[in-house]
């Protein structure tokens, strides 16, 4: 079963590859996707911030899309405890995208979740 941080995943990898169109989606699909586009230059530029060696624009589309909504719950979901989003931004990582982008995801926001809350 697909819960709402894998649906706001899914539409915010279209809105990526479509430049700006996401799709229909409902209740917390839709608060979190909705919330990462209208912050999405904020939170880009707090992950360039942070990454050491890869810039926004050069992240794999699925890692940009994983870090930009952990980014957007970190901010402006303060009812889910950090750990959880960390967790399941790397599951989603492991899930959606390449083996080591688990890792990856972990280590931006193991430095950003420090400063966020």
């Amino acid at each position: 079963m697909i819960d709402a941080r894998e649906r706001a995943l899914q539409a915010l990898y279209e809105f990526d590859l479509r430049d700006g169109e996401i799709g229909p989606l409902s209740g917390r699909a839709d608060r979190l996707a909705s919330g990462v586009v209208q912050h999405m230059a904020d939170l880009d530029q707090t992950l360039d911030e942070v990454s050491r060696r890869w810039r926004v624009a050069r992240m794999a589309p699925v890692d940009r899309a994983v870090l930009r909504l952990a980014l957007y719950e970190l901010r402006f979901e303060p009812d889910t405890p950090t750990a959880v989003v960390v967790a399941e931004a790397v599951r989603l990582a492991k899930k959606y995208s390449t083996d080591r982008s688990g890792a990856f995801v972990n280590g931006i926001l193991g430095r950003i979740s420090q400063s966020e809350r």
